[in-house]
């Protein structure tokens, strides 16, 4: 921060990667540039960390149109530390580069980063320097936050299915039946990874039908006891054409994970969800619609977690993702032509699990390669197995 008069600069800088999570450690320093010796008070760097969401309703009054304002806040950081404390003594600096380095000891739970349309998620370090009979110069750095999520648990691992079917009316008519029924190995992913989609899509109806499918993000913003949602289309594929008559099956399609964020659950105002639509585009009536609840994590599958093979994973462990998300070759569609209410049952089913190929280590990596890599037994010149001497013994030539 470029200042004027004796101070030239005033800046907060911050040690380590670009993400930081609960429990660590963040490490800092101010650095201050004169140009001149300068009298100080104090000289103090505190930590923050909020979730604010706000959004405007209006209604019409007679002629007079009327905006509602809902606001709420929730904080997760407030850590202060002073550099230089102020003793009702002025302290004198002189000219030159002066550094004053700070620890803040993070708390365990934090909430990740988030940037939405009503509502975010933000950390900073600011300083302030206070002078005799001036005004306070301040100087801000923000962080990001990345809460681990693990997939690797009984909840996550479990697989989700459901079925729908819907009949397709025109003009009071009866024109037959849609049903479809979607598996996927089980709830939580982590970005890079693919999903291997199982369904069956049944066309009785008397015209072609498109199935498709699309990981769509609600965003939940909770104030004043009202709640505002925001959806977006995530990515999404389409599947061929269904004849009138016909069935489709797949058989695990493919819908990759883009560098998206974390999923955000437990944060009182905002929440971050994610869902996996598979929907029918019905001729002359409204889509068929089936919605299986997604958890989009950070810590991939570990090896030897599960008892089927993956389809395919290329997710690094580096987060680096997670703070700038990369320009896609083409946007995805609009929410609106995928799904058309939001209206979709939620349902689970038994369990099976997928495999995901990641780091090889753990004392369970330890016995299995152990069992894997047993040595043959011991040869021996004693039979372990005599022949009984009322058995005849058998000849070659016969």
């Amino acid at each position: 921060m470029q200042l004027g008069g004796r101070i030239q600069s005033l800046a907060v800088e911050l040690e380590g990667g670009r993400a930081h999570g609960g429990g660590g450690l963040l490490h800092g320093r101010v650095r201050l540039q004169l140009r001149a010796a300068l009298r100080l008070r104090a000289l103090e760097v505190s930590a923050h960390g909020r979730a604010a969401v706000h959004w405007l309703e209006s209604r019409s009054i007679g002629l007079k149109v009327v905006y509602r304002d809902y606001s709420a806040f929730q904080t997760f950081l407030c850590r202060r530390c002073q550099l230089i404390p102020d003793n009702g003594e002025a302290t004198v600096l002189q000219a030159g580069r002066h550094e004053f380095p700070f620890t803040f000891q993070l708390p365990e739970t934090l909430v990740t980063s988030f940037e939405g349309k009503h509502g975010s998620v933000r950390y900073w370090v600011k300083a302030k320097l206070h002078r005799p009979w001036a005004t306070v110069k301040k100087a801000k750095k923000e962080f990001t936050v990345i809460e681990p999520i693990d997939i690797n648990t009984p909840t996550l691992l479990a697989p989700q299915a459901g079925a729908k079917e819907k009949l397709a009316r025109a003009w009071y008519c009866n024109r037959g039946q849609v049903s479809v029924t979607a598996k996927i190995d089980r709830k939580g992913y982590t970005p890079g990874e693919v999903i291997p989609i199982f369904a069956e899509i049944d066309n009785c109806t008397s015209r072609a039908v498109v199935p498709k499918a699309a990981i769509i993000q609600t965003q939940t913003f909770v104030a004043r006891g009202t709640r505002k949602q925001k959806r977006l289309v995530v990515t999404s594929i389409t599947g061929d054409s269904i004849p009138a008559g016909k069935r489709e099956v797949w058989h695990g399609r493919a819908l990759k994970i883009p560098p998206v964020g974390p999923s955000i659950l437990q944060c009182r105002i905002l929440q971050v969800e994610y869902s996996l639509k598979v929907c029918v585009d019905i001729p002359g009536t409204s889509k068929l619609l089936l919605e299986l609840p997604l958890v989009i994590g950070t810590i991939p599958l570990h090896p030897f977690g599960s008892r089927t093979s993956s389809v395919s994973s290329e997710y690094s462990v580096n987060l680096d993702w997670l703070s700038s998300i990369p320009e896609q070759p083409e946007a995805p569609p609009e929410y609106s032509a995928v799904v058309s209410s939001p209206e979709a049952e939620q349902s689970l089913a038994p369990p099976c699990r997928s495999e995901l190929g990641d780091i090889l280590e753990g004392p369970f990596f330890a016995y299995i390669q152990e069992f894997r890599f047993r040595p043959p037994p011991l040869y021996s010149e004693v039979d372990p197995n005599p022949q009984s001497d009322g058995i005849r013994p058998r000849c070659m030539t016969c």
